[in-house]
C-alpha cells in the first residue's frame, strides 16, 4: 500500500479521497489555485501545494505543475478525483513516465472509451448491446442526414468527444436536421476542440441506468449493481438511487455481465462506470443500449457505497497498489436503498441559472461526512466560504439510506428540510418538490421526469406569507427582548398604562409589499394582521428555532436575519421576505439619512448621481432590485460623491458599498 498520495482535484471529491486515505493511515498532498488558498480540502490533507491561478486552466488543469508537486512531495500515486484530469490519457501517461502511480484505469482504456464513436464501435465487437445508429469516421453532412433519415426520427446528435450534455440535439423531423447538426458541430467544436458526431435512434421514455465496474492487475472484474441516474436537467444528473427501481435479477445480470465485458475489452483497471440507455416498453419490459463508458469514480458512487457497505475509494487505492479485488462477484449483497441529492448553488425557477455568493449560514442535517450512515453529505465548503464562479456549482452530496425505497424518500424529505443555505441561491427546495412528486414518489422515471412534472417543480411558494411574516415578527421582537437591560424604560414589550399599542410593520414578499399590524393586548398577548389574515400570534425560543402559533397554524420556523432580509426555514419548506418594522427604522432613517451600502443580493438598476456631484442628506443615490423589488439608497449625510464602485445592471451580494461619499 501507499504511503503518501497526491490528491489532484479540490472541492468535496478531495476531501472524501483524504478520509479514506486517513482511515488506510496514507498520507495526502493536497494542490490548490488562488482561489483554494483557505479551502477545506486543503485543510482536509496532511500537506498542500500551490499550484496556480484561480482559473483550471491555469492550476487543476495543469498537469505538468502537479506531477512536479507529487514528486517534491515523496507521493508515490496520484489519485485525481472527477472531472479535471481524471479522464486525461496524457496526464495518465506522464504519471506512468514520472514513476507515479495513476489511480485509474491504464491511458489506453481512457483513449479506447474517450471518444464516443470509436468505442461504440469497439463495444459492438465485444457483443454489448447499442442503440440503432451509426458511429462511423464519415462526418459529410448530406451523408449524415441520410442516415438519420435510414434509422428513423426521432434522432439525437451526439459530439463524438462530448460529455454533461454539450453537443446533443434531439431532432423531431428531417427538416430540422441540418440547423441542429450545424448548432451541434459548432458547440461540439467549442467545448472540445472536435466536431464529429454521431447519430443514434431517440429512445422515448429513457432511463439512465449504470452499472459501476471494478478491474484489478490480476484480471478480475466484478460489478457492483446499479444505479439509476433518470432525473436529470440539461442532461446533467439532480438525484440518483440505488437498485434501480423495477429491475429484476435476470435484467440486472444481463447489465451486469455486459459492463464486465466493456471493461475486459479495453483491459480496465479500477473503478469505472458502464453508462446505459433503457427502453422502457408497454406492460414494462426494458431493454438497454450501451450509451457510453466514465473512466473514473462517479459523482454518484456513494449510494452504491451505502447499499453494499463497501468504501470504493479503498478498492481504488488496494487495486492501484497491485492488491486483487477485495471481493468476488457471488460475494456482493445488495442491502436497502439509497439515494443522493446534488446540492447546487443555482436557480432552478431561472433555468438553472448558476449562482455565486458567500455561503452565509450553512446548517447541515444530523449526519456523518464520507462514511456509511442513514444520512451522509459529502461536501468540500464550510459556512463562510465562497461559491466562485471558476468551478462546479456543486456546494454538497447529500446521501440518504434505508431499508426500502420508501424508507430512503421520507429520509431524503427530512434531511432537505434540515438543510439550511443562505447567502445564494440553491436547488434546494427544488429538491424536495422533486423527491415528493408523483412521479419520483411512484418511481415512474425517465429522463423527462422534470419537464413532466414542471407544475409542481417550479415557482412555488411553500410557506406563504401568513407564516413567513408571524416568524418575521417573532424573531424581531425576540432579538429585541435579548437586548432588553434592567432598566424598565429599555422594556419594549408595548405596555400603557392606557389604549392599546400598535406597531406597524412593512414586508416585501415576492413581488408585492405588504402591510401588518401588530397589537398589544394588557394581558400580554398578541394580534397580528397581515394581508388578509388576523389571529393571535405566540411564540417561544426553542433552541435556534421558534415554535410559532398564528392564524390556527402551529410551525417551527428557524429564522436567519441578514440585513433586512429574514430566510425562514420550515419543515414544509423556505422563503424570504424582507422585514421593515417602520417603528423601529424610523429613527434610525432620520438619524442616518441613508445607506451607502446593499441591504441585501440584488441588482444595481440605476444611480441618480455620479462622481462629483454634491449631494444632502437623505437625498436618493441608488435603486436596486432584489426579490422582485425596487429599493432606493439614501444619502446618509451631506457630502460629495467620491466614487460610484458598481454599475447599473452589475449583481452585488449584501453588504456591499455601492458607492463612496466624501465630506464636503
Amino acid at each position: 500500500m501507499f504511503t503518501k498520495i497526491l490528491i489532484a482535484n479540490r472541492g468535496e471529491i478531495a476531501c472524501r479521497v483524504a478520509a479514506t486515505a486517513r482511515r488506510m493511515a496514507v498520507r495526502t498532498v493536497a494542490v490548490y489555485s488562488d482561489a483554494d488558498a483557505g479551502a477545506k480540502h486543503v485543510a482536509a490533507c496532511d500537506e498542500a501545494v500551490h499550484i496556480g491561478g484561480s482559473s483550471p486552466k491555469d492550476s487543476y488543469l495543469r498537469w505538468e505543475r502537479i506531477i512536479e508537486a507529487a514528486r517534491a512531495t515523496g507521493a508515490q500515486a496520484i489519485h485525481p478525483g472527477y472531472g479535471f484530469l481524471s479522464e486525461n490519457e496524457e496526464f495518465a501517461q506522464a504519471c506512468a513516465a514520472a514513476g507515479l502511480v495513476f489511480i485509474g484505469p491504464p491511458a489506453s482504456a481512457i483513449q479506447a472509451m474517450g471518444l464516443k464513436a470509436e468505442s461504440k464501435q469497439l463495444m459492438e465487437k465485444a457483443g454489448v448491446p447499442l442503440v440503432p445508429g451509426y458511429h462511423g469516421a464519415g462526418q459529410d453532412a448530406a451523408m449524415l442526414h441520410k442516415e438519420a433519415d435510414r434509422i428513423g426520427y426521432p434522432v439525437l446528435i451526439k459530439a463524438s468527444a462530448g460529455g454533461g450534455g454539450k453537443g446533443m440535439r434531439a431532432v423531431e423531423k428531417a427538416a430540422d436536421f441540418e440547423a441542429a447538426l450545424a448548432s451541434c458541430k459548432r458547440e461540439a467544436i467549442n467545448s472540445f476542440g472536435d466536431d464529429a458526431v454521431l447519430i443514434e435512434k431517440y429512445v422515448q421514455r429513457p432511463r439512465h441506468i449504470e452499472i459501476q465496474v471494478f478491474g484489478d492487475t490480476h484480471g478480475n472484474y466484478v460489478w457492483l449493481f446499479e444505479r439509476d441516474c433518470s432525473v436529470q436537467r440539461r442532461h446533467q444528473k439532480v438525484l440518483e438511487e440505488a437498485p434501480a427501481p423495477g429491475m429484476t435479477e435476470a435484467m440486472r445480470k444481463q447489465m451486469g455481465d455486459a459492463a464486465v465485458a466493456a471493461a475486459r475489452a479495453v483491459n480496465y483497471v479500477g473503478a469505472g462506470t458502464v453508462e446505459f440507455i433503457v427502453e422502457q416498453r408497454e406492460g414494462g419490459a426494458m431493454n438497454f443500449f450501451f450509451m457510453e463508458m466514465n473512466t473514473r469514480l462517479q459523482v454518484e458512487h456513494p449510494v452504491t457505497e451505502a447499499i453494499t457497505g463497501l468504501d470504493l475509494v479503498e478498492w481504488q487505492l488496494r487495486v492501484a497498489s497491485g492488491e486483487p479485488l477485495p471481493l468476488k462477484q457471488d460475494e456482493l449483497r445488495i442491502h436497502g436503498h439509497a439515494i443522493e441529492a446534488r446540492i447546487c448553488a443555482e436557480n432552478p425557477d431561472n433555468n438553472f441559472l448558476p449562482a455565486t455568493g458567500t455561503l452565509r449560514v450553512y446548517r447541515k442535517p444530523a449526519c456523518s461526512s464520507f462514511e456509511r450512515s442513514p444520512t451522509r453529505i459529502d461536501d468540500g465548503v464550510r459556512e463562510g466560504d465562497a461559491i466562485s464562479p471558476f468551478y462546479d456549482s456543486m456546494i454538497a452530496k447529500l446521501i440518504v439510506h434505508g431499508a426500502t425505497r420508501e424508507e430512503a424518500l421520507a429520509r431524503m424529505d427530512e434531511a432537505l428540510a434540515q438543510t439550511h443555505i443562505v447567502g445564494l441561491n440553491t436547488n434546494v427546495q427544488f429538491l424536495r418538490y422533486v423527491v415528493r412528486s408523483p412521479s419520483f414518489a411512484q418511481a415512474n422515471l425517465d429522463t423527462a421526469l422534470i419537464p413532466r412534472e414542471q407544475a409542481v417543480l417550479f415557482n412555488q411558494e411553500p410557506v406563504g406569507l401568513a407564516v413567513a411574516a408571524a416568524a418575521a415578527v417573532a424573531q424581531a421582537l425576540l432579538e429585541e427582548k435579548s437586548q432588553e437591560s434592567a432598566d424598565p424604560f429599555s422594556r419594549r414589550d408595548g405596555w400603557r398604562s392606557h389604549g392599546l399599542t400598535v406597531r406597524k410593520f412593512e414586508f416585501g414578499f415576492h413581488d408585492e409589499t405588504v402591510k401588518a399590524e401588530l397589537t398589544y393586548l394588557h394581558d400580554g398577548a398578541l394580534t397580528l394582521s397581515v394581508g388578509g389574515t388576523s389571529g393571535p400570534l405566540a411564540f417561544v425560543r426553542n433552541g435556534e428555532a421558534i415554535d410559532l402559533q398564528f392564524a390556527g397554524e402551529r410551525v417551527r420556523a428557524t429564522v436567519y436575519t441578514r440585513g433586512e432580509t429574514d430566510y425562514v426555514f420550515t419543515p414544509r419548506g423556505a422563503t424570504q421576505i424582507l422585514a421593515i418594522d417602520m417603528l423601529a427604522h424610523a429613527g434610525e432613517a432620520a438619524a442616518e439619512g441613508g445607506r451607502l451600502t446593499a441591504p441585501m443580493p440584488g441588482k444595481v438598476v440605476s444611480f441618480a448621481v455620479k462622481a462629483g456631484d454634491k449631494v444632502s442628506k437623505g437625498q436618493a443615490l441608488a435603486v436596486m432590485e432584489a426579490m422582485k423589488m425596487e429599493h432606493t439608497i439614501a444619502a446618509p449625510a451631506d457630502g460629495v460623491v467620491a466614487e460610484l464602485l458598481f454599475a447599473p445592471g452589475d449583481q452585488v451580494s449584501e453588504g456591499v458599498e455601492l458607492l463612496r461619499i466624501a465630506a464636503q
